[in-house]
């Protein structure tokens, strides 16, 4: 009985460290050396776990347009950081500085993210650097 016992939280242990194990960390995706800070307009925003999406729509210098995706913490994490469901429709333009993905892909970790009107929120980055 006392062997059963055991080998179930065992097992439970187990299982609830494996969410965390499969995890990525910063290094493993993002180069802190690849600062970046980019404007555009919000396209979408998704609300997920372990990490939420911004996608924007940036204009390069060329007056091309670009479509970027910011990972930031966890859609529990930005609420509890004052993050509201309707603090970013489509079209709102924003400034986010973060780093860029290993890849060299349009993909970067949202650090800071600031409105027009001068408001940040603080987007949950996973870079151990990033101001929290």
């Amino acid at each position: 009985m006392r062997g059963t016992i055991l080998s179930a939280t065992i097992a439970a242990a187990l299982c609830l460290a494996a969410p965390a194990i499969a995890h990525h960390s910063f290094a493993a995706e993002f180069d802190a050396d690849k600062p970046i800070k980019l404007t555009g307009k919000v396209v979408e925003m998704r609300w997920s776990n372990p990490h939420a999406w911004i996608y924007l729509d940036v204009t390069g210098a060329n007056g091309k347009v670009e479509r970027w995706a910011f990972e930031t913490g966890a859609a529990n994490g930005l609420f509890r950081r004052g993050w509201r469901k309707e603090d970013l429709p489509a079209g709102t333009v924003l400034v986010i500085q973060g780093w860029q993905a290993r890849n060299g892909s349009n993909t970067a970790n949202a650090g800071s993210i600031t409105f027009q009107d001068g408001r940040r929120l603080f987007a949950g980055s996973s870079n151990p650097n990033a101001e929290k």
